[in-house]
C-alpha cells in the first residue's frame, strides 16, 4: 500500500439476484476512492472500482462510485491530469473525522469507514453492512444551460446535513509517461471533475433542492455522472444518495 432533462437516477429499482439476493429495495452505498495515477499500488483498486460498478455484486445494493485523483503525489514525478487539492483535503477531512491516516488507495465507504482500495475481501464485507442500513430516497435530474448544469435534487423525506454535488466523467483513460507507473496505460472510472457544497439541510428546509455548477474551462459535459449525497456535519456519514448521468 503506497501511499437531456430529467433522468432519475438511484431510484431503488429492483434489485437483479446476486450473491443469492432476492428482487427487492436497493440501498445505495457512496464509494469514494482517493487514487492517484503516480501510485503504484493504485492501479489495482482503479481496476476494482470499475468491476464493483460494473458488476454491481452486492444483493441488495446499488452501488454508486466516484474516483478522487489527489495531488500530493503530483511532486514525485508524474502530475495526475485529474487531480486536484479539493479531493486531498477531501480524503484529509475523512481521516480527521475517522481518527485515521491519509494514504492511496483508500476507499471511504458511506463516509464512514476507509479501508485499502484494492482489498477485495475487506472493501466487500464493508459494502454489505452498509447496504443493511437506511437512507432517505435521493432523485437526481440535471440539464445544461450554457456552461453550467442546472442539477435538481429531490429528497423523499427532510434529512439534516450537507448536500453535495460532485460532476464525474464516466470513464477516462490516461497514458503515464513517468512515476512510479511510467509506460503504463491506465482506466478510471467516475472521475470526478467538480464537486460543489450545495449548502446545509435540515428538518425543518425544503426536500427540494437545486445547484447550478459552472463547467471547468476545456469540460465537456458529455458522459457525465452526477452524483448528489447528503452527509451529517457531525462525522461525515453519508445519509442519502443518487445520480444520474447525461
Amino acid at each position: 500500500m503506497s501511499r437531456v432533462l430529467l433522468v432519475c437516477g438511484s431510484l431503488f429499482l429492483a434489485g437483479s439476484m446476486m450473491e443469492g439476493g432476492s428482487p427487492g429495495a436497493r440501498v445505495p452505498v457512496l464509494l469514494e476512492l482517493f487514487t492517484s495515477e503516480g501510485c503504484s499500488s493504485c492501479p489495482p483498486a482503479d481496476r476494482f472500482l470499475e468491476k464493483l460498478d460494473r458488476e454491481q455484486p452486492v444483493a441488495g445494493a446499488d452501488l454508486i462510485v466516484l474516483s478522487e485523483h489527489v495531488d500530493y503525489w503530483n511532486q514525485l514525478g508524474w502530475a495526475d491530469p485529474f487531480s486536484s487539492q479539493l479531493y486531498s483535503q477531501r480524503q484529509r477531512e475523512y481521516a480527521s473525522h475517522q481518527g485515521g491516516e491519509v494514504y492511496t488507495p483508500e476507499l471511504v465507504i458511506d463516509g464512514q469507514k476507509g479501508l485499502v482500495g484494492s482489498d477485495e475481501r475487506e472493501v466487500m464485507q464493508a459494502v454489505r453492512g452498509a447496504a443493511r442500513g437506511q437512507k432517505a430516497m435521493l432523485q437526481v435530474g440535471a440539464e445544461k444551460v450554457d456552461r453550467q448544469l442546472k442539477v435538481t435534487v429531490r429528497l423523499s423525506e427532510p434529512a439534516d446535513g450537507v448536500l453535495y454535488v460532485a460532476l464525474a466523467h464516466d470513464a477516462m483513460k490516461s497514458n503515464v509517461l513517468r512515476g512510479e507507473n511510467a509506460g503504463r496505460g491506465l482506466s478510471h472510472v467516475a472521475v470526478v471533475y467538480a464537486i460543489q457544497k450545495v449548502g446545509k439541510v435540515d428538518r425543518q428546509s425544503d426536500t427540494t433542492h437545486e445547484a447550478r455548477i459552472s463547467l471547468p474551462p476545456g469540460i465537456s459535459s458529455e458522459k457525465t455522472r452526477v452524483v448528489a449525497f447528503v452527509e451529517k456535519t457531525a462525522g461525515g456519514r453519508v445519509v442519502a444518495v443518487g445520480q444520474t448521468r447525461l
